[in-house]
């Protein structure tokens, strides 16, 4: 069973490991996402997805293993752009 986030700005979504499943962009002028394998210190942690500007509405499903992509570290996600309104899916 999977687990979500409805997000707004930058967040910390879980500490520790997990699969990040989708990502649904609800609206926003000129969303960007990225997402990182991290506690919040982005400096040297491990891109799982380079940011991309999402069409709104557009829902990303992640392909991998069984669907979706594993993550050790957490699931941090930097939001940009004018009100986005994201939702995290993951296990």
């Amino acid at each position: 069973m999977s687990n979500y986030a409805h997000i707004t700005a930058t967040s910390q979504i879980k500490i520790g490991a997990g699969k990040l499943k989708g990502i649904i962009v609800s609206s926003g002028t000129t969303p960007t996402v990225a997402v990182y394998d991290s506690s919040k210190s982005l400096d040297s942690d491990p891109v799982v997805i380079a940011q991309f500007t999402g069409a709104t509405p557009g829902f990303y499903p992640i392909p991998g293993d069984e669907q979706g992509l594993f993550f050790k570290t957490g699931l941090y996600v930097v939001l940009g752009g004018v009100s986005p309104k994201v939702t995290v899916i993951f296990d």
